[in-house]
């Protein structure tokens, strides 16, 4: 007997397999948001070019509070914590720190205005790592830190813990005192912007305002090519982020150490593993990939129920 042979029947398995394949890959990472601060937070999300976007770019965070999401599979993109905002009941207003110029709490696909402490993460697809930092790059406003749960691989904890405001040079402090400005928002100069002939690793080095970012944060990112000691890799993990976490919850350094990376003819080149190539750790500019996520519970409930249906299908089919 052709067992394919009835069409109902095999349109009924095309279709199982399509709906899980698309649950499959629906999704991404879990992102929880977690405020310590004194105050009320607002953070923003940027998604990448060709990313999917998050169920919201920018909301209210109150003081002690928590906030998860599901990304989409193949995210990419930033978060960031806004302070000292300001919104009426329909939402309009602005911010102090991090403010996204939107003029609303949603962020609408606008960054956030320097100085901010940014998350930065490109989810991996297929066998390959989520690659994920701290960026002080665009100058720094909040304590922060980034943790994976769950995952395979280094999942090393990141971030910055310390009030760097308190010890910014007075010729980087921003306007209002909330806020630490990088050295190129500041001076604008190749050299610290590392552009131009500083374009690239071999002539762009750490500057005396960098040095004081890395001593304070040291896993952080503190210039545009700080990949060595900044750069994070995981597995099919989700991640909090916690703003102003009370105590340090890094782990320690035999289960979180960054990639490898080494200086080599004038590049900075990976012992283990490349950087994707539209990431953000490479250029500081978000990039598309694509993420086949690990099976959740409610998927496998659903493979077992689909499942279940198919064997009966065809225990009717032989008997009839």
């Amino acid at each position: 007997m052709d067992l394919f042979g009835n069409h109902s029947v095999s349109s009924s398995i095309f279709l199982a397999f399509s709906v899980l394949l698309m649950f499959h890959g629906a999704f991404g990472a879990k992102f929880t948001f977690v405020n310590k601060c004194d105050f009320t937070v607002w953070p923003g999300i940027l998604s990448g070019a060709g990313s999917l976007k998050f169920d919201t770019t920018g909301f209210e965070l109150r003081k002690g509070s928590s906030r998860s999401f599901q990304a989409p599979g193949g995210w990419s993109g930033r978060f960031w914590g806004r302070t000292g905002c300001s919104f009426d009941g329909a939402g309009r207003g602005a911010c102090i720190t991090g403010d996204c110029g939107s003029g609303e709490t949603e962020c609408n696909g606008a960054g956030a205005a320097p100085p901010a402490t940014l998350a930065e993460f490109t989810l991996g697809s297929g066998a390959s790592p989520d690659f994920y930092d701290v960026s002080l790059v665009d100058g720094y406003n909040l304590p922060m830190i980034v943790e994976g749960t769950g995952g395979t691989g280094a999942c090393g904890s990141t971030g910055c813990v310390t009030d760097l405001n308190r010890q910014c040079p007075a010729e980087l402090k921003a306007g209002n005192g909330g806020g630490c400005r990088s050295a190129c928002e500041k001076f604008g100069t190749p050299e610290y912007c590392c552009s131009g002939a500083y374009g690239s690793p071999a002539t762009c080095k750490p500057s005396k305002y960098s040095e004081i970012f890395k001593s304070a944060c040291p896993r952080s990112y503190s210039y545009a090519y700080d990949d060595a000691t900044s750069t994070f890799t995981c597995s099919g993990a989700d991640y909090t982020v916690t703003f102003c976490p009370s105590s340090p919850s890094l782990k320690s350094s035999t289960d979180s150490s960054p990639r490898t990376v080494a200086a080599t003819a004038g590049a900075v080149a990976q012992t283990t593993m490349p950087l994707p190539e539209s990431s953000w750790m490479a250029d500081l500019a978000i990039g598309g990939s694509t993420r086949t996520h690990r099976a959740d519970l409610s998927f496998l409930l659903f493979v077992l129920i689909s499942g279940s249906s198919l064997f009966f299908s065809f225990l009717n089919l032989f008997s009839s």
